[in-house]
């Protein structure tokens, strides 16, 4: 099952097409979704399954986050031209899933949870790499890998660093780089979680905000509380 983040392909062909007509605008979409199932992912238009996933009213981290407004940063950015045009042309020819009380990654993440290795998540969101599973970026033309391991380390780099573009505060200075080396020596996931509260200076509340925020779901109405007891 082929599972699409159609939020980036909204806002990709969305700003690339701003200057152009709204018919130029779904043309151009379109022939993207074709391009990817077909010579991307070697998959048949007609024939291979595959579900579009657009993000809709309503997002739970709301109520989680309490150092800064969750994505508070966006809310006076422009947004391409014909994305209202986009979106619903995708919902009627593409069929295209709208989320509600949560955004299209975590439909995702859900679906690929329940799917396993019969699934291959296609985005650029980074976030998808706490997902274990098959993933593609399309701009790279890389598929790739993530096992259960890698997508517990990652999570948890991702409560040290924080997300910029989500407005999701983090540690000051500590990114790519140092949260992969503050980790290193770390090897259950209780001692991912114990560094995250020490470099926290021992508040265990920011680091659960920032997990909350930070986790996509695996299971529907999914909240993230630390499980890993060993």
């Amino acid at each position: 099952m082929i599972l699409i983040d159609a939020d980036i392909l909204v806002y990709r062909l969305g700003w690339s097409c701003n200057e152009e007509s709204e018919k130029t605008a779904i043309r151009g979409i379109d022939g993207f979704i074709i391009d990817l199932l077909a010579f991307h992912l070697g998959a048949d238009e007609e024939e291979s399954e595959y579900v579009l996933y657009l993000t809709g009213k309503g997002n739970f981290r709301h109520e989680y986050a309490v150092t800064a407004p969750y994505k508070g940063n966006r809310k006076d950015k422009a947004k391409p031209v014909h994305i209202q045009a986009l979106r619903q042309h995708l919902i009627e020819k593409w069929a295209a899933v709208v989320t509600e009380d949560e955004e299209a990654d975590d439909a995702i993440a859900i679906a690929a949870t329940d799917l396993g290795d019969k699934a291959i998540m296609v985005s650029l969101d980074k976030d998808f790499d706490q997902i274990p599973g098959w993933h593609y970026n399309f701009v790279k033309r890389s598929k790739y890998y993530v096992t259960p391991e890698e997508g517990t380390l990652f999570f948890y780099r991702q409560i040290l660093m924080g997300d910029r573009i989500d407005n999701i505060i983090g540690i000051h200075g500590i990114g790519e780089k140092k949260s992969a080396k503050i980790l290193e020596d770390c090897s259950t996931e209780r001692e991912y979680y114990d560094k995250c509260i020490e470099m926290y200076d021992g508040d265990e509340d920011r680091v659960i905000e920032n997990a909350r925020m930070l986790w996509l779901r695996r299971y529907p109405n999914e909240i993230w509380s630390f499980k890993g007891a060993e």
